[in-house]
């Protein structure tokens, strides 16, 4: 599987940036699909991820600005941002796990198989 993302820049604080992630390759195997930011200086982190029955999960620092979502008939999972802050500056990964992934963060619980080669967003104050 091969991941291809998109959507980031520069963003004014407040801003609404929207990130998208294609999929190409063996589409069928994919279970869940994250995104992941790693921000200056600081551990990768999850961001958030969708299941392929559409349960979402989202990091606390995120949730209520962000969401994910996804489009199995385009094979792409975007993360809407909103009301972003300068701490959401990062480059954002997103990644997918394929049916019976044995991948493990012990984090949480799971990690993921593929990943695309990150964007980055930068939330200027």
């Amino acid at each position: 599987v091969q991941l291809q993302a998109s959507g980031g820049g520069l963003v004014q604080a407040g801003g609404s940036p929207r990130l998208s992630c294609a999929a190409s390759g063996d589409i069928a195997s994919i279970n869940t699909w994250g995104w992941y930011r790693q921000a200056p200086g600081k551990q990768r982190e999850l961001v958030a991820d969708v299941t392929s029955g559409g349960r979402t999960n989202y990091a606390e620092s995120v949730k209520g600005r962000f969401t994910i979502s996804r489009d199995n008939a385009k094979n792409t999972v975007d993360l809407q941002m909103n009301s972003l802050k300068p701490e959401d500056t990062a480059v954002y990964y997103c990644a997918c796990r394929p049916y019976g992934s044995r991948s493990y963060d012990p984090r949480y619980g799971r990690s993921y198989d593929y990943w695309g080669q990150g964007t980055l967003v930068t939330v200027s104050s």
